[in-house]
């Protein structure tokens, strides 16, 4: 993913942060720099979280840290950390709903990846779990991944957040993992392959297939910092459309390449007869939307002032990036 290097985050971390190699109190950081330190801290609790190789079924810890260790951008953890941190969270309070968000998302590939689903080789360059681990193996690491993310919250997050406010956000979790959220997106996404455009349908996919947990990573980040509703209310507006633009940017990559750079497409979902934006609205005004759910995503947390300035940059990274 690439990531714009102008823009100047004067960040103040509390005592009770991990601590960021580098950086010093009231350090100046650009975004690439906010987001390496970020994904590091995701990546450093995750690696404490999992089970270690050799835990016991042996074959189930190695597939759930296959896929959870394969390289992922981690953009929907840092987001919810975003949030946190815009709405005046201290310390790493956010840290396990982060890594649980990371969990569950990696669980929905492995499931997406299955033969029964959207039968894919590889994901992120490497063999997808089902082709390392077989589909049975596969199945249950996404399982296992799902209610490990739910024992996490609960287990983790209680020490640091109160306990009404890891109820709502397991509630939030779940609820965009489950029937009205990544599953009814998946369900309809595989009931429209090979079937006439439909603006309204492609519409329902990505904003609960992709959408629904993004949005629940921005909530969630918000919920754990103890934000008023109204504060809430803005970011999880903010989340819906960055994450609505998420999935209409990737269609577009892979029907051509990047907004800017051009790049080899990979072309599977034309391939594979996938209703995406591209093929209900073609390709220049999937990319006028995108822009558009950026610009509003950022005037949602416009009030937010200073404090959402990762917020608005994050909004820029998702129609900007090239991968």
């Amino acid at each position: 993913m690439s990531e714009p290097k102008t823009a100047v985050l004067h960040l103040n971390p509390s005592k009770n942060h991990e601590k960021i190699d580098g950086m010093e109190d009231n350090a100046t950081i650009d975004f690439g720099s906010y987001m390496d330190a970020r994904r590091a801290l995701v990546d450093r609790a995750l690696e404490r979280y999992l089970p270690a190789e050799d835990t016991y079924p042996e074959s189930l810890s190695r597939a759930m840290r296959y896929s959870v260790m394969s390289g992922g951008k981690r953009f929907r953890p840092i987001l919810c950390i975003a949030s946190f941190e815009a709405c005046a969270g201290q310390g790493d309070a956010a840290l396990p709903i982060a890594c649980a968000i990371e969990l569950i998302h990696t669980y929905s590939l492995i499931h997406d990846d299955l033969p029964c689903m959207d039968d894919d080789d590889l994901r992120r360059g490497r063999p997808t779990s089902h082709k390392v681990f077989g589909e049975a193996v596969a199945v249950l690491a996404g399982d296992a991944l799902l209610s490990f993310a739910v024992e996490i919250v609960v287990r983790e997050g209680t020490r640091l957040v109160p306990s009404e406010r890891i109820v709502r956000i397991v509630g939030d979790l779940l609820k965009a993992a489950g029937p009205e959220g990544m599953v009814a997106g998946q369900v309809v996404d595989m009931a429209s392959e090979g079937k006439p455009a439909d603006a309204e349908t492609v519409k329902f996919i990505h904003r609960h297939k992709t959408g629904a947990l993004i949005s629940s990573s921005a909530r969630c980040g918000a919920i754990a910092a103890g934000a008023i509703e109204s504060v809430i209310d803005r970011v999880s507006s903010y989340g819906a459309r960055v994450g609505l633009a998420f999935q209409i940017v990737d269609d577009v990559l892979d029907a051509e390449g990047t907004f800017g750079n051009l790049k080899a497409a990979s072309g599977l979902d034309e391939k594979k007869r996938k209703l995406t934006y591209p093929s209900v609205f073609g390709l220049e005004e999937s990319k006028a939307v995108a822009a558009r759910l950026a610009r509003e995503a950022k005037d949602a947390i416009a009030p937010l002032g200073h404090a959402g300035l990762p917020l608005q940059l994050l909004a820029d990274l998702v129609v900007n990036r090239s991968s």
